[in-house]
């Protein structure tokens, strides 16, 4: 039986799977912790990567990563760390990202250029960022990499072979600001401006089932990817599939056959793992606001549900704008969360409880409407991430988007799609294994049309508006 791994690392941690290449069935599993912040030595994720990886990585044939996306890692000549790697929601390169828009001549011109118009996550608003506020280290800058890029090279055995060339894969690289999905190209001339003239190193493109070399034990190494596109190789998505994933973020993408544009900056124009494109909406805010709100309470997740199912529908108008690290989509970098609508017999956990859940997934729900509008056509939603396990999440999720809504069974799917894709690779076919996803419950659509659902959105957008007009 060929074994292989597949790695996330994402923002709050490592996760290392184990799998049977032939049908994806899961034989060992561990994970070490990330450090907190928003800027972090790249050091502590091949450090976690090690310790998730003591036992299994040695008992894979072939391994792959799919990492967070958009975070920043500098490269001096010799290979080290000129700086802590500034991670994809560290929000100090937002006036960056104003300034690109503005010079290079507009939204739509980064759309076409790019897929995308760059807001402060893109890894190309950070580097304007470090050229402006730390010359000397953007002088020592010689190459630039994302953090799957980084741990797939060191992986591979750089820095201490010279000879190991950085790589990575279309989905990373599409959340860069500077590669153009459309072309499959480097936009250098973009990447030069925003870093004032510089023109660092960029690792090689791999493609999607490609082999990009041998860990020092012998492994083969797949090209990985970005955490998303990772997830919805291990989702094994098709074309019309939209999955709403409700981690520290929330994210709304589907897989389509063509790339998309968007100048309004709402849909970010990615790649996918399989060659096919990944129009994406994010949001700063999704599982981390029930967590925060369980905390206020003194209740864990499952008292956060106890409590909220004792609250109507709506909250009684009790609505959270659950801003609580600013925003991405809508763009309100700077915001903070709140509430409103608070009234002596409201001033309740459990309305609040509620309001939180409505609150984040109303966020999410105006998310997927940028898709809809974008005319991309969805057949099929699925709900993952640490939230989706709430059975009250699944069935508010239905009531507020209107849709019937697929939860499949809980599993770490963006390790699983490295591993999907270590196994692709280590195969040579000209389609990844089939490894179907285990459905574990269908939430239908709601009966009333969706009346209650658009009530709810009606008050949430009425208060989102009287704050933040745009």
């Amino acid at each position: 039986m060929a074994i292989v791994a597949g790695v996330d690392s994402s923002t709050q941690s490592c996760k290392v799977v184990l799998c049977d290449a032939d049908t994806g069935e899961i034989l060992d599993q561990a994970r070490a912790p990330h450090p907190d912040g928003t800027a972090v030595p790249a050091e502590s994720w091949w450090q976690a990567l090690c310790s998730a990886g003591d036992g299994l990585l040695d008992r894979a044939d072939a391994v792959a990563i799919a990492g967070q996306q958009h975070g920043l890692v500098t490269l001096d000549a010799d290979g080290r760390p000129v700086r802590d790697a500034l991670l994809w929601n560290d929000i100090r390169s937002a006036a960056a990202a104003e300034e690109l828009i503005a010079e290079l001549g507009g939204p739509q011109v980064w759309a076409d250029a790019v897929g995308s118009v760059p807001l402060a996550a893109f890894t190309v608003t950070k580097l304007r960022w470090l050229a402006d506020h730390e010359p000397e280290a953007a002088d020592r800058t010689h190459r630039v990499l994302l953090p799957h890029d980084y741990l797939t090279w060191r992986l591979r055995g750089g820095p201490s072979d010279p000879t190991v060339e950085p790589t990575t894969d279309r989905g990373e690289a599409s959340g860069t600001g500077y590669w153009s999905p459309a072309t499959g190209r480097y936009r250098t001339d973009v990447l030069t401006h925003a870093f004032r003239g510089r023109t660092p190193e960029l690792p090689r493109v791999a493609d999607p089932a490609e082999a990009v070399g041998r860990a020092p034990g012998g492994a083969l190494v797949a090209a990985g990817t970005g955490d998303n596109a990772g997830a919805a190789l291990g989702l094994d998505i098709a074309d019309g599939d939209v999955v709403i994933s409700l981690g520290t973020s929330g994210t709304v993408y589907l897989r389509a056959a063509a790339p998309s544009a968007d100048a309004t900056g709402a849909i970010a124009g990615f790649a996918d793992a399989t060659g096919a494109f990944l129009p994406l909406v994010c949001t700063l805010n999704a599982a981390r606001v029930l967590d925060a709100t369980a905390a206020l309470l003194g209740v864990d997740s499952t008292g956060l549900e106890t409590l909220a199912r004792q609250a109507p529908p709506g909250s009684e108008g009790v609505v959270m704008l659950p801003y609580l690290s600013g925003e991405r989509t809508p763009n309100l970098p700077n915001a903070t969360g709140s509430l409103h609508g608070l009234r002596p017999e409201t001033l309740r956990p459990s309305h609040i409880a509620r309001a939180a859940i409505e609150g984040m997934l109303c966020n999410v729900a105006d998310a997927l409407d940028h898709l809809r509008s974008a005319g991309i056509p969805i057949q099929r939603v699925l709900l993952i991430g640490g939230a989706a396990r709430s059975a009250l999440v699944a069935e508010l999720t239905a009531q507020i988007f209107g849709l019937t809504v697929t939860v499949p069974e809980p599993n770490e799917y963006t390790a699983l799609g490295a591993a999907r894709q270590a196994a692709w690779a280590l195969s040579g076919t000209r389609r990844p294994p089939s490894w179907p996803a285990h459905t574990i419950a269908e939430v239908r659509a709601p009966s009333d049309g969706g009346a209650i659902g658009r009530r709810i959105r009606a008050t949430y957008e009425s208060t989102r508006q009287a704050l933040y007009a745009r």
